[in-house]
């Protein structure tokens, strides 16, 4: 490809570090702009006008009358546009496809309505980024970023929209198939691997891509950390066929994509050389350092260690021999938020600066409790009259304070609770930046998959009934997500209460897990049949009065008698180890459970 001229790339990054600046210097105005505009366009759409609002635009009379709210609230109105109702109910403009949101409602991924300007609106948030990054590392414009991308299956809504993940949405778009050369999108992955819908060839083609442009590689990333070491993972299992193709520069029939095989045999060129140099690192005993090993040119890991990814960052640490690990933007299905304005800094530390320009801000402040077990926050699900009042804007948000995220879009969410608990770590000029600390009442979480406490509770209470015909119950239960193995995978430690003399076997625990998978969400059912991100759910069975020596313990470091109970989920290593010395027994689900695209509703009726 032909190189950019070096002063259109230096004048393109200039006008964006010039626009961060301006709208965090002025982020009031241009907060109270953005209302202003969300509302004056939708003005006249039904829910709006079924609030009362009248047509006004202005801050003080929104937050008087409008609710806020969850997806609950707006639930009937998306079940009659994804039915067919094309009148102006949220938005002016025509919903051009929903967006599914790995938060889940009852069980079901969530549809968030978008349209098609909001893509221009990622477009910026994404053209940010290397311009913030060329700041701490220079010349990433003269080589390559091996990025293992990829698309998820979509669904059609009865009314015939399509119904997607976020991102699947934005690599199939023209601003991603279609974008203008530039040096910091060149990526080692053709699109077509990319967009190839089977995960193993889009995994190995996209690898075999990155291992042949070696060299040129300066940078190296996915979108979760999870997803990253998942490549790893599989390049340790197929190296040897790698290394086979690029010392023959010929393309593995398993390689059956006939756009995938076409786009890679443009990149493969026989190179025994460079497969034997492979060959050679990757039979080493040890993969410390694998990624600087193959990668030498490499000079930081780009992918989300923030909140529940923040457990793998040891594995990230050994294979990457301690890069960088960066974390560059904060973005959800709702809508497009933020960006890290100090990309080198420690995972632990951090903190994205929202982007005023966006959506239009406000925060409901969280207070929690640091007890003992307090991983997940817990926030209530409707707010009374004066919780409402106590939400306050973009500018008004005090440091060190806890606040969970209200969103109003120009793509019609209306004081909408995202869900994410945040914590404010300073100000770049006057808009805040943020922490992520969680999202309020996930306790487990491998992939993109997100447990809440109530779907665990059900999913055990219904795996139980397996136990009744040998009169045992479960005593006390906890869970942690396993992420030292690959993929990652939940495990469920049961303390049982036996009154029966029928020894329970083994098939028994394996129905068990089994009906525990069949009852967890689709994004958990999606990410174990159809992305293999998540292993085989595992019962370990615990000696008799293990919950009492976790209370003891618990208790001994300072929790009270009094208020104790016992976590659903654990992630404090003594006590994952305590839970571990006590192991009895251990099974695993022994097969993968149902799933298919789509919401269960369409899934009846559209099979």
């Amino acid at each position: 490809m032909p190189e950019a001229p070096k002063s259109s790339l230096k004048q393109k990054n200039e006008e964006a570090l010039k626009f961060i600046e301006s709208v965090t210097e002025n982020s009031d105005e241009v907060q109270k702009r953005v209302l202003g505009e969300i509302l004056a366009a939708n003005a006249h759409v039904e829910y709006l006008q079924r609030h009362g609002l009248n047509g006004h635009t202005d801050r003080e009379t929104f937050k008087k009358i409008m609710p806020v709210i969850t997806y609950d609230n707006i639930h009937p109105d998306i079940n009659r546009i994804a039915n067919g109702d094309t009148s102006q109910i949220l938005c002016s403009k025509p919903i051009s496809e929903f967006l599914t949101s790995s938060g889940t409602s009852g069980g079901e991924r969530k549809l968030m309505p978008t349209i098609e300007e909001e893509l221009e609106r990622r477009s910026l948030l994404y053209s940010l980024l290397m311009p913030v990054m060329s700041q701490y590392v220079p010349e990433l414009e003269k080589g390559k970023g091996m990025y293992f991308l990829f698309i998820k299956s979509e669904a059609k809504t009865p009314g015939g929209l399509v119904a997607r993940p976020v991102l699947t949405s934005y690599y199939k778009s023209s601003h991603f198939k279609q974008r203008p050369y530039d040096p910091y999108t060149n990526y080692t992955s053709p699109n077509e691997t990319i967009l190839c819908p089977d995960s193993y060839q889009s995994m190995y083609s996209q690898l075999l891509c990155g291992l042949c442009q070696n060299k040129e590689v300066l940078r190296v990333g996915a979108v979760f950390a999870s997803g990253f070491i998942r490549a790893i993972r599989f390049l340790e299992k197929h190296w040897p066929i790698l290394c086979k193709d690029i010392e023959f520069g010929t393309l593995n029939p398993q390689i059956t994509d006939p756009s995938v095989r076409e786009s890679v045999l443009k990149i493969l060129k026989p190179d025994p050389k460079l497969a034997c140099f492979i060959a050679t690192e990757c039979g080493k005993k040890s993969w410390q350092g694998i990624i600087t090993r193959l990668w030498p040119n490499t000079k930081y890991v780009d992918v989300i260690v923030t909140g529940t990814m923040s457990q793998y960052i040891p594995t990230l640490d050994y294979y990457s021999n301690g890069l960088p690990l960066v974390c560059t933007m904060y973005a959800s299905s709702e809508c497009y938020f933020g960006v890290n304005l100090n990309p080198m800094c420690k995972p632990s530390e951090v903190s994205y600066t929202l982007i005023p320009t966006m959506c239009y801000f406000e925060f409901l402040p969280v207070n929690r409790n640091n007890g003992v077990n307090s991983d997940s926050v817990s926030v209530p699900e409707s707010l009374n009259e004066k919780e409402q009042q106590q939400l306050v804007d973009l500018v008004d948000v005090k440091l060190g304070q806890e606040y969970e995220l209200v969103v109003t879009t120009y793509a019609g969410l209306y004081r909408y609770r995202v869900g994410d608990v945040l914590r404010v770590a300073g100000f770049k000029n006057k808009a805040p930046q943020f922490n992520f600390i969680c999202r309020k009442n996930v306790v487990l979480s491998i992939d993109s998959d997100k447990t809440d406490e109530v779907e665990l509770q059900n999913a055990v209470k219904y795996a139980v009934t397996h136990l009744v015909p040998f009169d045992a119950t479960v005593a006390e239960y906890t869970s942690y997500a396993d992420t030292l193995t690959v993929p990652g995978h939940y495990v469920l430690f049961w303390e049982l209460s036996l009154n029966g003399s029928t020894p329970i076997p083994p098939s028994v625990f394996e129905d068990c897990c089994l009906a525990i998978e069949e009852s967890l969400n689709s994004v958990y059912r999606q990410g174990r049949v159809s992305d293999k991100s998540i292993g085989p759910l595992e019962i370990k069975i615990v000696e008799a009065g293990t919950f009492d020596k976790l209370m003891d313990y618990a208790i001994s470091l300072g929790a009270s008698i009094n208020q104790y109970k016992t976590p659903r989920c654990v992630k404090f290593a003594p006590i994952v180890e305590l839970l571990n010395s006590r192991v009895v027994s251990n099974y695993f689900s022994p097969k993968c459970p149902k799933w298919a695209p789509g919401h269960k509703q369409w899934c009846n009726n559209h099979d």
